[in-house]
């Protein structure tokens, strides 16, 4: 049956407002992540009724770099549902969708047959740095760009490709410099979520968030789509790009060999999916214009969707294309949040597996006056300053300073830094800084850091899906196929109503906060000076 039958068939069965459980009333939503993919079983009331989770290895070596095999992906999907099978005997026959949600700005260099010419390189690979700094560099600067060519990506794509070399962009330029071959043999530039939705399909195609951040994509509002004249200015022929597709289309069905690999039905409809960012915005269910959440795992980000392009040069923030309707979504990124919050436990000596996290920090007692300051730039940062030399921080350490001071100085200094980045988002026009703001992530998990947000930013924090809003964020884009809700976003709006807990701001710690922010504000810049 042609994948629009089936969609307007699901429609049909199930109707707005009234649900009909039918022989497939079960979404399978996979979120492929840096070391694994989370893998849930989501019904027509968004919620989770089974989840798995398989990880695969990541490769890194000096100068930079950082590969996976993305054999190793498909694999670690089929493990995990082989052992989703055993908990749901019937998931092959109840399966109606399968959608999948992926980190962003991989390169995989494909044959025309869709097989992986090398390994990717994934978002963390740096070894296309010098190369960055070549494309974007040169005289007259600002910020470190050239301005004439900063004024011509800026005017098209709303951004430029990173200097780090850590964009796509530089690391096209570096396969067709350090690997000639390879980039002769390659027929397709592909990110990971479209080398997995091609393994899954047969089909080719990206996603807009995947297009806007290659920086070979026109973002103006009318003119979205591939830029000849930013293919020109890289030097890619954009014969080797994939074509865009909205995430909530259905890209086509399993192919008998995926079929049979993952143990599902031939006929079951994949959709072109989305970015990790894409679906924890709609995991967050914040997605009025204006409306902000903050994802924080290892490291964190302010965002949320937009009525139109934004961008703050100053600031290193911006809207991406999302990779649904082409809806604007800000993002402003930083460095480190869980990954620091681990770091300060353990060099204070405790344990950071499992639950022990949360707990160290549960039992790190009440704030004292002079506890220290912790700026928590351990991998450099990125907004409201963009500079990867940056490092951490500690000042005011005295001797009387034990564990427990420095765990609250770290938990308060992620907090700050977040606070910081969140003090210039807010100042854009359409950003609304009034009711509970969303959080998602595994950090949002953890009580003590939850509150200590709530009180540095002095508004109430919501915390729905925490691990599992990217899970749940992608299934609302099989919402509509299914005919759960009719758009995706109304379907996030649901999972907006399923809060976990929420977080009202103490006024006491808040008035803390506030001095204590003011005073750091000093330190830091002139930190930042002797940068």
């Amino acid at each position: 049956m042609p994948a629009n039958d089936i969609s307007a068939e699901r429609r049909h069965e199930a109707p707005i407002g009234k649900v009909i459980v039918t022989e497939r009333d079960l979404v399978i939503s996979a979120d492929f992540g840096t070391s694994g993919v989370k893998i849930g079983i989501v019904d027509h009331s968004l919620k989770l009724i089974s989840r798995a989770t398989a990880t695969y290895p990541l490769s890194l070596a000096k100068g930079g770099i950082a590969e996976q095999a993305p054999d190793d992906w498909w694999a670690a999907l089929a493990r995990g549902l082989s052992d989703l099978r055993h908990e749901i005997p019937n998931l092959m026959e109840r399966t109606g969708a399968l959608v999948m949600s992926t980190q962003l700005c991989g390169v995989i260099c494909a044959d025309e047959t869709g097989h992986a010419l090398r390994p990717c390189l994934t978002w963390l690979d740096k070894r296309a740095a010098p190369i960055g700094r070549a494309l974007t560099g040169g005289f007259p600067e600002v910020h470190g760009y050239q301005i004439f060519k900063l004024a011509r990506w800026l005017r098209i794509a709303n951004g430029a490709p990173a200097k780090n070399g850590m964009d796509p962009t530089a690391k096209f330029l570096w396969i067709a410099q350090n690997e000639p071959e390879i980039y002769a043999r390659t027929r397709w530039f592909l990110d990971v979520k479209d080398w997995l939705v091609h393994r899954a399909t047969g089909r080719f195609t990206t996603s807009a968030e995947s297009a806007n951040l290659s920086w070979l994509m026109d973002t103006r509002p009318g003119r979205e789509g591939w830029s000849q004249t930013l293919a020109n200015v890289v030097g890619i022929p954009l014969e080797k790009m994939p074509e865009i597709v909205d995430a909530a289309e259905i890209v086509g069905t399993l192919t008998p060999q995926a079929a049979a690999e993952l143990g599902l039905r031939a006929d079951v409809p994949v959709l072109g999916g989305a970015s990790d960012v894409t679906a924890a915005a709609l995991g967050s269910g914040e997605v009025s214009d204006g409306a902000l959440h903050i994802s924080a795992a290892t490291s964190a980000w302010i965002a949320g969707f937009m009525p139109s392009r934004l961008l703050s040069v100053a600031h290193s923030y911006a809207t991406i294309t999302s990779a649904l309707n082409y809806r604007p979504l800000l993002i402003a990124s930083q460095e480190n949040a869980g990954s620091a919050l681990e770091w300060g436990v353990r060099i204070s000596g405790g344990r950071v597996d499992g639950e022990a996290l949360a707990h160290a920090f549960a039992d790190m007692g009440p704030p004292e006056i002079d506890d220290p300051y912790f700026l928590p730039w351990l991998a450099g940062e990125r907004v409201p300053v963009d500079n990867d030399a940056l490092r951490g921080v500690f000042h005011g350490l005295a001797l009387h300073h034990d564990d427990r001071a420095i765990r609250r100085a770290t938990l308060e200094g992620v907090a700050l830094n977040l606070r910081w980045s969140y003090s210039k988002v807010c100042k854009e026009k359409p950003v609304k800084t009034d009711g509970p703001i969303g959080m998602v992530g595994g950090v949002s998990a953890n009580p003590a850091f939850a509150q200590t947000i709530a009180d540095a930013l002095n508004r109430e924090v919501r915390v729905g899906g925490s691990r599992h809003a990217g899970v749940l964020g992608a299934a609302t884009l099989a919402a509509p196929v299914m005919g759960w809700a009719e758009t995706p976003w109304k379907a996030a709006e649901v999972l907006r109503a399923n809060t976990n807990a929420h977080y009202v701001p103490n006024p006491a710690r808040v008035a803390d906060l506030d001095r204590r922010a003011t005073h750091l504000a000093k330190i830091r810049k002139h930190i930042l000076r002797s940068y």
